[in-house]
């Protein structure tokens, strides 16, 4: 089975999207890289990452990148397959580094067409919640909105994990993954 180019995983938090996207991954027989956009800030981001490490179990390659994924991507053969979870960590550490935001969530969909490896880019759907009762986080939240509009317009496959169910909104969901 082989993925299209590009696959977006999208649903809230604990919904069981990361572990439907390493399962579209494991699908395809292919080298399997992780790109993780986590940064460790607390001990109790690091107790989440060791859950996600050993979720995965072996096979990965990870390769830590909290920013530049567009270097990475350029460097990923058609042989692998590429999870990159996720883009909204990756939003998150570019505007605390106070990047122009709509320049790196370009140079990230021109690395995702350009990637020769097939890919699923994982990322938390935000607009589900209540209202930000704050400006910076309601920024964030209408970014985050635009940057996930741009990467399903630029997938063949979207997908929406709510309770761990995968609901296809748009594309065909590869048999093996059903």
């Amino acid at each position: 089975m082989t993925l299209l180019n590009a696959t977006l995983v999208l649903g809230g938090a604990a919904s069981g999207k990361s572990a439907f996207a390493e399962k579209l991954v494991k699908t395809t027989g292919k080298e399997q890289i992780y790109i993780a956009s986590a940064q460790v800030w607390d001990p109790e981001m690091h107790d989440k990452i060791d859950r996600h490490k050993v979720s995965r179990g072996a096979g990965w390659t990870t390769i830590e990148a909290p920013l530049a994924v567009d270097e990475i991507l350029a460097k990923r053969t058609s042989d692998q397959v590429v999870l990159f979870d996720c883009a909204t960590l990756w939003l998150t550490n570019h505007v605390m580094k106070e990047s122009d935001l709509e320049a790196k969530v370009h140079g990230l969909l021109d690395a995702v067409a350009a990637c020769p490896a097939p890919m699923v880019i994982v990322s938390n759907e935000l607009g589900h919640g209540i209202v930000p009762d704050n400006a910076m986080a309601r920024a964030f939240r209408d970014q985050h909105g635009r940057m996930n509009q741009r990467i399903a317009e630029a997938c063949d496959l979207v997908v929406m994990v709510t309770a761990g169910l995968p609901q296809v909104l748009k594309g065909t969901l590869p048999e093996a993954a059903q």
